[in-house]
């Protein structure tokens, strides 16, 4: 039921306090899941006083017990353990505080918890965080690598040493947190966080050493993966030791077996670099001497072709074939005019033979007309007619005396 106040009429804080107290003593037991972070057993005390925290949004809630609900569970719960705890909600009207009131403690098994986690990891799973296409590829040489572990812990030492033993000059961001425990997903998540927000560093390693299945629950946690799924920089994961795969090894860019891996694979051996570079070079300066070989052996067969030896022998060669063409074209030609000229001559007898001048020369004339027309039948004149005769050296004029057409045989004009 609300409470009607105003500025002129306030409720004082004990009334307040009592009402909250009225409110919550209303309420129900509930199941409450968290890890146990502060147990304090005072001897001869009733009472067993609890902190319990959720390490995913770093809240934590004073819980209280009887000694005898707590001495059902005390020798397999301890600091650090998760439980379930069956709780009514208290209200401690004093100090305005909130608390809860224990009647059973049950510890939450490794098998339950792994069944969560494989649970997690296929929801995780369907929304494609531990997709192979959202990996990353590292540098070659990062330049500035970040480095989440525990303080002066061996898996900072092992990936120091080992990184700056294959490359001197590697630098690191380190930053230090806890790596098991009820602080440890925030610290490591505000850790990632800074790091990827660096420009400077290309890569950054999550590393922890082995240890059983609750201290590598922080690596588990679904804060812890969100985050290094929303990172812009490569995250290698280098948790524990081969066997353990805590979700963050799926959601990493790549998975170390151990921190000794991981800075084997994010840094490479100054050694093994030079080697290959000198191999490299060797395999170049090898190719070029074969190329430049090959091309000197081709030079050398091509200089030793006869055309290359004697230049000037293909032109003599083709001078000899010029002339003896030259030739045969003279004689052929010479033939061609000699027989042309032959049947030339042979023409030319046999026209001088049919000529009307050949037989002009033997003596014989033509005589014409006045109007051209030759005469061949003394019927064909009249007396007193002129006609002109053509004789083998020119022509003169003659007068018809008469025409005698009755001798054939006989003369047939006077002159």
């Amino acid at each position: 039921m609300a409470v009607s106040t105003s500025p002129e009429a306030p409720l004082p804080v004990g009334e307040v306090s009592r009402l909250i107290g009225g409110w919550i003593d209303r309420l129900g037991a509930v199941w409450v899941e968290g890890q146990i972070t502060q147990l304090s057993r005072r001897p001869g005390a009733g009472v067993v006083f609890l902190t319990l925290r959720d390490p995913s949004y770093d809240i934590s809630v004073s819980v209280t017990c009887y000694r005898q609900v707590f001495d059902a569970v005390a020798d397999v719960v301890g600091e650090g353990a998760r439980v379930v705890v069956l709780a009514k909600p208290e209200w401690y009207a004093p100090r305005g505080q909130l608390s809860l009131r224990a009647a059973e403690i049950r510890p939450v098994g490794v098998g339950e918890l792994l069944a969560r986690l494989e649970q997690l990891k296929k929801t995780l799973a369907g929304e494609g965080l531990f997709a192979p296409d959202r990996k990353r590829a590292l540098p070659f040489l990062p330049q500035l690598v970040g480095l989440v572990c525990g303080r002066a812990s061996a898996a900072e030492r092992d990936v120091l040493e080992n990184a700056r033993h294959r490359w001197p000059a590697v630098r690191f961001e380190v930053r230090n947190v806890a790596v098991q425990g009820v602080h440890a997903v925030p610290q490591v998540v505000q850790a990632v966080k800074e790091l990827d927000s660096l420009p400077e560093v290309d890569v950054i390693i999550v590393a922890r050493g082995g240890g059983s299945v609750e201290d590598l629950l922080p690596f588990s946690d679904e804060q812890l993966v969100r985050a290094v799924a929303a990172c812009r920089t490569p995250v290698v994961s280098a948790i524990g030791h081969e066997p353990d795969t805590p979700l963050l090894d799926y959601v990493a860019d790549l998975r170390a077996s151990t921190p000794t891996d991981a800075a084997k694979r994010v840094v490479p051996d100054v050694g093994e670099e030079a080697e290959r570079v000198r191999q490299l070079r060797d395999r170049a300066r090898r190719c070029v001497r074969a190329y430049v070989e090959r091309e000197e052996r081709g030079l050398a067969h091509a200089l030793s072709r006869p055309c290359m030896e004697d230049p000037h022998r293909m032109i003599d060669e083709r001078a000899d074939h010029v002339a003896t063409l030259a030739d045969r074209g003279r004689r052929t030609l010479r033939h061609l005019l000699d027989r042309a000229d032959s049947e030339l001559a042979h023409t030319h007898a046999r026209v001088v033979a049919l000529s009307p001048a050949a037989t002009l020369a033997r003596g014989y004339a033509v005589l014409q007309k006045s109007d051209g027309h030759v005469v061949r039948d003394p019927a064909e004149v009249a007396p007193d007619e002129t006609l002109r005769a053509r004789v083998a050296e020119g022509e003169f004029s003659v007068r018809v005396d008469r025409a005698d057409v009755d001798r054939p045989g006989a003369d047939r004009a006077d002159a």
